[in-house]
């Protein structure tokens, strides 16, 4: 099983989608340190994508995406900010600066009352957006007299309603598609499957790590100074560095909404990246290749990875043009590609604070991220496996895979899917 070591890539510089620090990303554009908040369309790519081998087009589009930006899902997650800055407020220990914020946080607090977690506007969007791109890079797939097009979409509403939007798009695009709309129980076990066996085993290994590293990084000290007239007061009345990332997360996902207050400006650009790499290592441990959890959290989405691989062996067979389209959660994009090894996902890390120089999270699951895998066979095609072409794009940029490729960025499929189910079936064994 391939493994990319941490020293090799610190030791060669390897970042295969920029030759900027994520220091340098993230002080150009702020809203990156959203980690799985950033919306979409502040990231988006370049389009500038490598033609196929001569003779060859594309016939089959496999998916998995996450819903759109959304509003926090938590029921105490605005009120858990509101609340200290209200007893401050009552005690007179607010500055200027801590009335003003809490002022806008009360006005917004006010349009979440049966909205957590919804898809917002921003959200829905950024999936139409999404859809229509689609059908402007691949017109052989998706403008295909009668394509069939099966989508499928995890319970929640907000997926749901990210399905319906790229769908909309897709119907525009092409009245005569045929498109196949599912949402079921039955179908939770690899849209959203729950964590089993060695995964759920491992979940948590890692905690402590994090929390010391949370523990290291949150400086609540110049924050607290801006918001309280009374710093004392705040540290014996406060935690003031739950408040300081519970902010910081209220903040940062004002980027889900238009027209929102802007809440960022009370972070300095050292504390806006602090806040960045504490959600970076979270992430990493929980659900990347981190060495605490054993390397193995990734695993998590074995189900949807053996899904993709079953769905492409069908289509691939029947040779028709078709697409497969699957939506969900961050949850299960970010351990896909890790699984998948697109680019250096799945680089293995051990010290923590060199992470942020090889592995950076808000490349992998903005809001509305995707995983696409595009299949390619010539045009006079005899029915050969062996000459089925796949390209993977995250995020809508070409990615690398973990096999020799025949030419940059196309890989054999028959390469391809040995690769991963044999590390399936090595999984498996374990």
């Amino acid at each position: 099983m391939k493994r990319i070591i941490a020293t090799l890539l610190l030791g060669t510089a390897v970042m295969t989608v920029s030759a900027q620090t994520a220091r340098e990303e993230i002080d150009q554009n702020p809203w990156l340190a959203g980690s799985n908040y950033l919306d979409y369309d502040r990231q988006l790519p370049d389009f500038n994508y490598t033609k196929a081998p001569k003779g060859y087009v594309p016939f089959y589009f496999s998916h998995y995406g996450r819903h759109g930006s959304r509003w926090l899902i938590g029921d105490n997650d605005y009120e858990r900010v509101i609340k200290p800055l209200r007893s401050a407020r009552k005690e007179g220990k607010l500055t200027r600066e801590g009335e003003e914020t809490l002022r806008q946080l009360e006005i917004f607090n006010r349009t979440t009352i049966k909205r957590l977690g919804d898809l917002t506007t921003v959200g829905e969007r950024q999936h139409h957006g999404i859809g229509r791109r689609m059908t402007e890079h691949f017109p052989e797939i998706f403008k295909a007299k009668g394509v069939a097009i099966d989508a499928r979409s995890t319970t929640v509403n907000r997926c749901i309603l990210s399905m319906i939007a790229e769908c909309e798009e897709l119907m525009a695009a092409n009245p005569t598609a045929h498109i196949h709309n599912d949402v079921s129980e039955a179908l939770q076990y690899y849209l959203n499957g729950p964590r089993e066996g060695q995964v759920k085993e491992n979940a948590g290994k890692g905690d402590r790590r994090h929390r010391e590293f949370t523990q290291q990084h949150t400086k609540p000290g110049r924050l607290m100074g801006v918001l309280f007239n009374d710093l004392q007061w705040a540290m014996d009345n406060t935690d003031t560095s739950s408040l300081m990332r519970h902010l910081f997360e209220v903040a940062i996902n004002m980027q889900s909404h238009d027209n929102a207050p802007d809440l960022l400006h009370l972070f300095t650009k050292d504390e806006i990246y602090e806040m960045w790499r504490i959600q970076n290592v979270g992430w990493y441990q929980n659900y990347g290749p981190s060495p605490l959890t054993g390397s193995i959290m990734p695993f998590s989405q074995a189900n949807l990875l053996e899904n993709i691989i079953q769905t492409a062996d069908t289509c691939v067979a029947a040779g028709k043009t078709q697409a497969t389209l699957r939506f969900g959660h961050e949850v299960c994009v970010m351990p896909l590609a890790c699984l998948l090894e697109l680019d250096n996902c799945g680089a293995v890390i051990e010290d923590m604070e060199q992470l942020d120089q090889v592995w950076r999270n808000y490349r992998i699951f903005p809001m509305a991220c995707n995983i696409q895998l595009i299949f390619y066979r010539p045009q006079k095609w005899s029915g050969a496996v062996d000459d089925i072409l796949v390209k993977a794009l995250l995020n809508e940029r070409e990615a690398t895979l973990p096999v020799t490729a025949v030419t940059p960025p196309y890989y054999r499929w028959s390469d391809l899917r040995e690769y991963y189910v044999q590390k399936l079936r090595e999984f498996k064994e374990q």
